[in-house]
């Protein structure tokens, strides 16, 4: 699917910042401890050898991860996965402990982030900048040929980014055949775990993202569908996210992302919705498997991954010491997962690692981490909250701007979703090819088919945008 940008004029989104309650600048002792932080020095296991490279966003420079894929001799596969050590800037018990506990995570909005820690660290001397040696926590995956997981290094280490790649310039060189050495194997080893987690029945959705640029004097609404680096890039996160969950389970605590497993009735549910949209679903073939065959930008394809969508639900962070708790698994990845590669940017990621660290040392996990397992649940939820209201609102912002002077027009759709009965009014959910806007649509309405539909609100006070089905559609 080609990128589609909309241009819309200049957007105020302090109004979500105040709405939220979004932290403003950080406290100055947080800030002070942040600067003197910056001056520790790397560890001494020295791993500069590893070229390492980073694949982000052009434009970030809070870079979490590092990685080097490589052939093991005797066969299979040798990841290197570098991230960034937050936990050795960040003093337990201090003031800068204490800000990043407010936040949470970083909030990303399109006027600017705020971010879980100061830019002097998460920016600068703590980011897997290229050229510099940086503190990690260096992981060391070895995969059979079959991309299973047979041996996993944790160690705290000084490592050296070589390149900072991003995803567009990586999908070109992927392509033409010249990706850099160190990253060269990500579409076979991402490939290969991909196939590995269809067969365990993981749901990975490929939606197409819709995201608010900035664009001179204005602002672009994108929908941007994941190019395929991205994809594997995601699958080296999970397969260190899984290798921790399996150091932590067999330790006896830890703190795991679990989501409950696909109900058989929502299953059963979404067999049928692909029946009437025209999906193929082969009695052998796993939900999983299904999802990832269909094209997310045909119509019905569409109208099925956000049917799928409801078997994502549940997500939470389960936190144990001692028994192991009933629910251990993710039911999008299919196996128990852990959060612990983007420790920047998400808060209960530094303390699972260090869960992780002591763990394969055969040493006691630290009091301040252990003590903090059972409170970062109710955290991140909450933080988890803040994040997807600022997104959902930013989008919801900039559509009804960009549509603000078209109530009255027409415009074709495929419809997404619809209601469950009863309802006063019915409807469900369309989306609308120009601009790349999803919203309600009051009407009855053929799930996957393709409609004519009339704006009828769209205000920017309220961040609201409503259709209707146009009469004869």
């Amino acid at each position: 699917m080609p990128i589609k940008r909309v241009f819309a004029p200049r957007i105020d989104f302090s109004v979500l910042r105040a709405e939220l309650k979004l932290p403003g600048d950080f406290p100055a002792e947080a800030l002070a401890e942040a600067e003197r932080a910056a001056a520790i020095v790397p560890p001494a296991v020295d791993r500069t050898d590893v070229p390492l490279v980073t694949v982000d966003p052009a434009s970030s420079r809070d870079l979490d991860q590092a990685m080097h894929l490589g052939r093991r001799s005797g066969g299979g596969f040798r990841v290197r996965y570098a991230i960034a050590d937050v936990a050795s800037f960040v003093r337990p018990g201090g003031p800068l402990e204490t800000e990043t506990w407010v936040r949470g995570q970083t909030i990303y909005l399109p006027d600017g982030r705020i971010p879980l820690h100061p830019p002097v660290l998460s920016e600068d001397a703590v980011s897997l900048l290229p050229g510099v040696d940086r503190a990690a926590v260096l992981w060391t995956i070895d995969l059979d040929a079959d991309g299973v997981i047979v041996a996993v290094v944790v160690e705290r280490a000084r490592v050296r980014s070589r390149e900072k790649l991003a995803y567009a310039g990586l999908q070109e060189a992927v392509a033409a055949g010249t990706a850099p050495e160190p990253i060269a194997l990500l579409p076979e080893i991402g490939g290969l775990l991909a196939a590995r987690a269809a067969e365990r029945g993981a749901v990975n959705l490929p939606m197409p993202a819709q995201e608010v640029e900035p664009d001179g004097s204005g602002w672009r609404l994108v929908l941007r569908a994941p190019l395929p680096v991205e994809e594997h890039n995601a699958q080296i996160s999970l397969l260190t996210g899984m290798a921790a969950a399996s150091l932590m389970l067999d330790g006896g605590v830890g703190l795991l992302r679990t989501m409950p497993a696909a109900k058989p009735e929502a299953v059963t549910a979404l067999r049928v919705a692909a029946g009437s949209l025209g999906v193929q679903w082969p009695a052998e073939a796993s939900v999983g498997a299904v999802v990832a065959s269909v094209d997310p930008a045909d119509p019905r394809g569409a109208a099925f991954l956000d049917q799928a969508a409801a078997l994502l639900r549940g997500a939470a962070y389960t936190a144990f010491d001692g028994a192991v708790p009933a629910e251990t698994g993710h039911g999008g990845v299919g196996a128990p997962y852990a959060h612990v590669t983007a420790p920047l940017r998400r808060l209960a990621d530094r303390y699972a690692t260090e869960v992780c660290l002591a763990l394969h040392a055969g040493e006691p996990v630290p009091e301040w981490a252990r003590a903090a397992l059972p409170k970062l649940p109710a955290a991140m939820a909450a933080t988890d909250r803040v994040a997807s209201a600022a997104d959902r609102g930013a989008v919801a912002l900039t559509e009804a701007v960009l549509l603000a002077d078209r109530v009255g027009e027409h415009f074709e759709a495929a419809v997404l979703d619809v209601d469950d009965p009863p309802k006063e009014k019915r409807g469900g959910t369309v989306a609308i090819d120009e601009p790349a806007v999803r919203a309600r649509c009051v009407g009855e309405l053929p799930l996957g088919e393709r409609v004519t539909v009339r704006l009828a609100v769209a205000d920017p006070a309220s961040r609201t945008v409503t259709f209707e089905k146009a009469q004869g559609s």
